[in-house]
């Protein structure tokens, strides 16, 4: 980290663990007895506990959304972008909970945890998790924290998703859903993509079928190759253009940038990664399997092939938000081709055919997927702005 900490950062945060003796029924028919639910809060609740924000997180994210867990962090949380002090998610305004989901590596009880039933790693013993489990489990969170209702639940991408369970599982307990770049369920495409993310990482010698915490080994090329692979659907082609190509001068002279610079300004003639693209992959991908259990990863994208509301509602996704009582707020971004554009607008129309009261913004953005991790000036004004409405209507005055 700098020398000092941002004026617009939470700050240093501390992490809590919260357990869960009651035992918890899954979507498969599975019970977890027991777990814990790692979450970090920012800003303070108010006095009628009417302020409470709930952060979901995507695959790969956690409950460290903002500020920093010690002074020598290089990087702050994960949405640090969008959390804190006079962010759109304003901390002086809201008081903000961000947890790691049932599965997650980050702390809560997940395939690296110990199983008390064998005093083993659970590894590929753990139940594949769905995101209504996840919401319950939420829920439960919500009831220990004492907060009666959310003023909203927000959450980009898979987290979206979450927001979206939420509205339809608890209507009475939020105010607002915030879905951003998010689908009402995954395309054949995006779950082709999730299969040979998990194939890359079962098909790893060192995997052991889920046990290689026990045969104390990792399937590290595997999921270097599944990030991988995820992190080009991330990214839009104008970003890698923009990110691997020519200078704007060179552009501007040559009237095109295709995103080919070469790493080292000239060909190996050889299998190495000669173009800067193939470098960055590879960093990605060897940093990501530093820091991230591939059971979890398995889980992760499972969960995320699965969502789909309307498999209660004869596929009726309309019919799945006919009981919801909160507002929505919708974002997606021009360039996101994992879940772009049209499937925000099938949400919009589903809600609309349900009859709520929905907002919805498409922003113009060279970023693809990741554009909302990313501080980019409209996306920024749009969320900022709906929040502060929401601010307005539990306190009764403008913010």
């Amino acid at each position: 980290m700098t020398n000092s900490i941002p004026t617009d950062s939470v700050g240093l945060v501390t992490p809590q663990t919260h357990h869960f003796d009651k035992p918890l029924t899954l979507r498969s028919g599975k019970i977890l007895p027991s777990y814990d639910l790692v979450v970090e809060t920012y800003g303070k609740l108010n006095a009628d506990k009417s302020n409470a924000i709930l952060i979901c997180h995507a695959l790969s994210g956690d409950h460290h959304a903002a500020g920093f867990h010690s002074v020598d962090d290089q990087k702050p949380g994960w949405w640090d972008a969008c959390i804190g002090p006079g962010k759109a998610v304003d901390t002086n305004l809201f008081h903000v909970v961000s947890l790691n989901n049932l599965g997650g590596c980050a702390g809560s009880t997940g395939p690296a945890s110990i199983n008390p039933k064998t005093s083993k790693y659970y590894g590929p013993d753990f139940p594949v998790v769905t995101v209504r489990d996840w919401v319950n489990s939420q829920a439960r969170l919500m009831d220990r924290l004492e907060i009666p209702k959310w003023a909203a639940v927000v959450g980009g991408s898979l987290g979206g998703m979450q927001a979206l369970r939420w509205a339809i599982s608890y209507p009475e307990r939020l105010n607002h859903a915030i879905c951003i770049a998010a689908a009402p369920k995954l395309s054949a495409q995006n779950i082709a993509f999730n299969e040979v993310a998990r194939h890359s990482i079962t098909s790893d010698p060192n995997f052991h079928r889920g046990h290689y915490l026990e045969e104390g080994t990792y399937p590290k090329q595997g999921l270097m190759l599944a990030r991988m692979v995820g992190h080009i659907t991330y990214l839009s082609d104008n970003a890698m253009r923009a990110k691997f190509g020519k200078s704007v001068v060179e552009i501007e002279e040559e009237g095109n940038n295709f995103g080919r610079d070469l790493r080292t300004g000239k060909l190996s003639f050889g299998f190495n990664a000669d173009f800067q693209v193939e470098s960055y992959l590879h960093y990605q991908g060897e940093r990501f399997s530093e820091n991230f259990d591939a059971n979890t990863y398995l889980l992760m994208t499972k969960a995320l092939d699965y969502f789909d509301p309307s498999v209660d509602y004869e596929g009726d996704l309309s019919k799945a938000f006919e009981n919801c009582s909160c507002k929505f707020m919708l974002m997606s971004f021009s360039t996101d081709w994992r879940f772009p554009p049209e499937r925000s607008r099938e949400l919009v129309n589903d809600l609309l055919k349900a009859r709520k009261q929905l907002s919805y913004v498409e922003i113009e953005a060279d970023a693809g997927h990741d554009a909302f991790l990313l501080p980019i000036p409209r996306y920024i004004g749009a969320f900022s702005t709906y929040l502060k409405k929401v601010y307005s209507e539990i306190t009764g005055h403008a913010s």
